[in-house]
C-alpha cells in the first residue's frame, strides 16, 4: 500500500465517521428503533452500489475509489454499531422491535446496494 493510499483510506475514513456522527445526533432512537444507525446503513447502502458500479463502467483512479469506498464509505457505515444495537434490544427483551430491524436493515441495505447499481445504468 503506498501512502497516497492510505492516506485517501484515512481522510475517508474521517470524512464518513463525521458523517455517521452528525447524523447519529439528529436522528435520535425513537420508540426504541435505533434510526440513526438504520437510516446510515441503507444510504451507505446505496451509495456503495453506486461507487461499485460507477468503478465498474469507468477507469476510476484507485485511489478515489480507495477513498470513496474503503474509507468514507466503511467510516460512514456502522454494521459493527447495528450488531450492537441488535444485540441490546435482544438483551432488553425487545425481540419483536430486534427481529423487525434486524430484518429490515438487511433487506433495505440489500435493496438499497441494487438500486444503487440500477441508477448507474442510466448513467451515460
Amino acid at each position: 500500500m503506498t501512502f497516497t493510499y492510505g492516506l485517501a483510506v484515512a481522510v475517508g475514513g474521517a470524512m464518513g465517521a463525521l458523517a455517521r456522527a452528525g447524523i447519529g445526533a439528529v436522528l435520535p432512537p425513537a420508540a426504541g428503533f435505533p434510526f440513526a444507525t438504520f437510516s446510515v446503513n441503507v444510504l451507505g447502502s446505496l451509495a456503495i452500489g453506486v461507487c461499485w458500479a460507477a468503478t465498474s463502467r469507468w477507469q476510476i483512479d484507485p485511489i478515489v475509489t480507495a477513498f470513496l469506498m474503503t474509507g468514507l464509505l466503511g467510516g460512514f457505515t456502522t454494521f459493527s454499531t447495528f450488531s450492537l444495537d441488535s444485540l441490546q434490544l435482544l438483551m432488553d427483551g425487545h425481540y419483536a422491535t430486534a427481529l423487525a430491524y434486524m430484518l429490515l436493515s438487511v433487506t433495505v441495505c440489500i435493496a438499497g446496494t441494487a438500486i444503487g447499481i440500477w441508477l448507474m445504468r442510466f448513467v451515460a
